[in-house]
């Protein structure tokens, strides 16, 4: 299996083949859903959604979602996701080419209006909204290593929520991912990849929003509860219209249906996709860097410095679409253990991420304990958590884990008689999982890879991949069109 840090040079986009591959899994997909509609056959659209539901419309939302910025109409990259909903519901999927985009318009508006909705949850006080601000680029408003919920909201759970935004591309979770620099032959393998959540068990947006509608430590709500606050709330006529004037009559449809909205709201390309950071003008030729920024870069890129794009790919892929900021593999770093957490109170309690506990499917497979999901750091400086435990609630910390973990341990790990227990967070066993690319590859005494004036300029640099950005004067056209597209 190839180490992390191993599948390609820093800052080398993903092959073009994948990309190509997802882009026509796209427009096939959107071009037999409308012939389906065309056809007015219930059965083609049915046969769509069956696909859509194993897999293909999530690679096929990724690709469109891509590409959406290259495109005036990209808030249409929902529609695949669109047919599954309808089915899902109950509603008629004999569809005209108008009423499939006005079903997506109708479930994008009543998506945001679930996200926002507090009672949905078993307490009636926590929304996705509460967990996911979009203020803070979908993730926590506050400084809290994980959030708090359950019935009394006074629950806490195992990890820190991640952002909602920029998931459109991840692709589906393999063991085994292939890809390979030339454009044909894709032989290189680069280890677990994909899923969503921390430990990638899920592959599509309504999967996920179902975790902590369900969890009993997040918004500990039910199907039941779920569909009867919808039936109470006052867009329940506007859910009828959507998905069937019987839809409350099941509850686990309704669910069903809510989870759907949620999953095509959460595709709205100028909300969660919008690539309107400085970096994106910066890669247009729309906006000049400060030369802070730029040396952040360069060490950010540097393999031999920081070498954080390997993981987290700063330039654009071959053809031309923005840089995702994530290879979105699985990865051992070995962050140290949150002891403020409740749950590591219990010395025998571990965290490792894909093989359990949250994750079971994997359950007895060493060889995935400890790995978690590389996110992206766009906006990542709207945080105030940092990785899968909330251990750190600074940008200057998380990066001098990475610069120093290896040179000066003693500054992350606990020290015991002397001796500094590293990876305080993972049995010694799985400690062969642990990735030793650079900046991981020094041992104590050697000098960090960044000294605090390099920390200082990647933070500067990671601050230009904040959304929203606005540019003087007639630059500022490149904040409001998604000048990444150019």
């Amino acid at each position: 299996m190839m180490r992390r840090g191993e599948r390609r040079s820093a800052g080398q986009a993903r092959p073009g083949v994948r990309q190509a591959v997802l882009v026509a899994l796209s427009a096939m997909t959107v071009t037999m859903m409308l012939a389906a509609c065309d056809a007015g056959g219930a059965g083609d659209a049915g046969a769509v959604a069956s696909a859509s539901a194993q897999g293909g419309a999530n690679a096929a939302a990724g690709a469109s979602a891509i590409a959406a910025p290259r495109h005036a109409g990209a808030s249409v990259s929902a529609a695949p996701e669109a047919a599954s909903a309808v089915r899902i519901a109950g509603h008629d999927a004999g569809q005209s080419r108008a009423q499939v985009y006005e079903s997506v318009r109708q479930m994008t508006a009543l998506g945001k209006q679930l996200f926002f909705d507090a009672s949905l949850s078993g307490s009636g006080k926590l929304a996705c909204a509460s967990c996911h601000s979009p203020e803070h680029g979908f993730a926590p408003a506050n400084a809290l290593s994980v959030q708090l919920g359950g019935s009394d909201m006074h629950r806490t759970g195992l990890r820190a929520a991640p952002t909602l935004k920029y998931l459109q591309a991840v692709p589906a979770f393999a063991e085994h991912y292939h890809e390979s620099d030339d454009e044909g032959d894709e032989s290189v393998d680069a280890g677990p990849t994909g899923g969503l959540t921390w430990d990638g068990r899920v592959d599509r947006g309504g999967e996920q929003a179902r975790i902590p509608l369900l969890s009993s430590f997040e918004m500990g709500s039910t199907p039941a509860k779920v569909t009867a606050a919808v039936k109470a709330a006052p867009y329940a006529d506007a859910f009828r219209a959507a998905f069937g004037e019987h839809i409350f009559d099941n509850d686990d449809a309704a669910f069903k249906a809510v989870l759907q909205a949620l999953e095509t709201f959460e595709q709205t390309p100028e909300v969660f996709y919008p690539y309107t950071s400085k970096y994106d003008a910066y890669l247009a030729g729309k906006a000049r860097l400060t030369p802070a920024e730029l040396r952040g870069l360069q060490l950010f890129n540097d393999e031999q410095k920081g070498n954080c794009a390997s993981c987290h790919i700063s330039q654009r892929t071959r053809d031309g679409a923005p840089p995702q900021f994530s290879d979105f593999g699985l990865i051992a770093i070995g962050v140290p253990r949150n002891r403020a957490l409740p749950v590591n109170r219990d010395p025998r309690f571990y965290d490792l991420g894909a093989c359990g506990p949250e994750r079971t499917d994997l359950k007895g497979r060493d060889e995935f304990c400890g790995l978690f999901r590389t996110p992206t750091v766009r906006n990542v400086a709207l945080k105030k958590s940092f990785f899968h435990n909330g251990i750190y609630h600074s940008l200057e910390q998380a990066v001098r884990f990475y610069a120093e973990r290896d040179t000066n341990p003693a500054k992350f790990y606990p020290v015991s008689k002397g001796k500094v227990q590293k990876f305080d967070d993972l049995p010694q066993r799985y400690w062969g999982n642990l990735n030793t690319d650079a900046p991981f590859d020094r041992k104590p005494g050697d000098k960090p890879v960044l000294d605090e004036a390099e920390i200082k300029d990647v933070v500067a640099f990671l601050k230009t991949l904040t959304d929203g950005y606005q540019a003087p004067g007639a630059l500022v056209h490149v904040a409001t069109t998604g000048a990444a597209a150019n």
